[in-house]
């Protein structure tokens, strides 16, 4: 993902993505961790349809209100034409966030970077100048006490040469004879080769330590003589804007007090004005108290003279309507008709009942051949 990010800020990502279509910038992190799913999606597509455009490519820019999977599919598309191998399931990009989808961006970046005739080269680290430092192979030869008297020696001195002193001298104490008759035996030409031999290496450079108060104390002496001289010239500009600032200071100090004795019957006034308002705010705020417990009170009231008056009109409405007594007189009427038609069928009934007796009687009278009364 960081090498993602670096490709596109070589594409101009800020200026021609972010600034353009007025998205936010994004981090290294932002495909990797799923935070918002539907944000993320977009900006993956918007991101790959920028990079395709990047390619050569003719490629609109996806809305919010598209099909995910269309526009998965024509970026998967794109991205085939490019030549850049997908071997994974649409629906991995639909989620905006993980491997994939910073695969199909890095792909889409780096022939971006193609096609702009960009090459990444391996970066070239040039190598470090080793500092020339001289080892002592025999140290048993040099005193280290011996060393640090140099040192002092040394610094103590205020001459300005360099920093480089010579253990020539040291050494050759350390390996003169102390008996001066051995001086006759040595042969002077081999000695001034062993001496050459061993010269480069009796060489030690010395550091300059910034901690060391002498060099310290040189800079200070240099910096306060530049210090002397800059001070000479700007002590007088100073001194004379030091004069306009107390003027400037004294103007404005008469010009307050001026104003607060102009002032003064004003500022009372006002004074008297704002006690006044505080007071009248506070009545206010006691009056507007009541008025709204009057308020609730009115409101409860209403509440109910409406019921009251609901109740009374659901009364009168049933005094007054005569759709009960109809509905009785309905039914009296039905009830008699229905008294009539049972009547009917019983006469019809007994007028039958009376023909079978009748019927019954003559059939009797012919096999008993007499008359039975009924």
């Amino acid at each position: 993902m960081e090498n993602l990010i670096e490709k596109l800020k070589i594409l101009n990502f800020d200026s021609e993505f972010t600034s353009a279509l007025k998205m936010k910038p994004i981090h290294r992190y932002y495909f990797i961790v799923p935070k918002n799913p539907g944000e993320q999606f977009y900006l993956f597509t918007c991101l790959a349809a920028w990079l395709i455009r990047k390619c050569g490519m003719n490629f609109e820019t996806p809305q919010e209100s598209d099909d995910p999977n269309m526009s998965v599919s024509n970026i998967l598309d794109a991205v085939r034409e490019n030549g850049i191998a997908v071997d994974f399931p649409p629906n991995k990009l639909k989620q905006g966030v993980g491997e994939h989808v910073t695969y199909v961006l890095n792909s889409l970046a780096d022939k971006a970077l193609d096609k702009g005739g960009f090459l990444m080269k391996k970066p070239f680290i040039a190598a470090e100048k080793e500092e020339e430092s001289e080892m002592i192979e025999d140290e048993s030869e040099i005193v280290l006490d011996r060393v640090e008297e140099e040192m002092i020696a040394y610094y103590s001195d205020e001459s300005d040469d360099d920093n480089i002193f010579n253990l020539n001298e040291t050494r050759m104490n350390k390996v003169l004879p102390q008996n001066k008759n051995d001086l006759t035996n040595i042969d002077q030409e081999n000695w001034h080769l062993e001496l050459e031999r061993v010269l480069p290496k009796l060489k030690v450079t010395i550091r300059n330590d910034t901690r060391d108060w002498r060099s310290n104390l040189e800079q200070m002496k240099q910096y306060q003589s530049v210090i002397s001289q800059s001070f000479g010239g700007a002590r007088n500009q100073l001194e004379k804007l030091q004069k306009d600032i107390s003027y400037t200071l004294e103007k404005v100090n008469n010009r307050e007090k001026y104003l607060n004795r102009e002032l003064e019957p004003v500022l009372s006034e006002y004074r008297t004005l704002q006690d006044q308002l505080s007071k009248i705010k506070d009545v206010y705020q006691n009056l507007s108290s009541g008025v709204t417990e009057k308020t609730r009170e009115l409101a409860k009231l209403t509440d109910r003279l409406e019921s009251v008056k609901q109740e009374m009109e659901e009364r009168g409405s049933s005094m007054t309507d005569g759709t009960p007594l109809v509905n009785i007189k309905r039914a009296i009427s039905k009830i008699k008709s229905e008294i009539v038609e049972m009547d009917v069928r019983i006469g019809v009934l007994q007028a039958i009942l009376l023909q079978i007796r009748v019927r019954d009687k003559k059939l009797l009278e012919d096999d008993l051949g007499q008359t039975i009364g009924v």
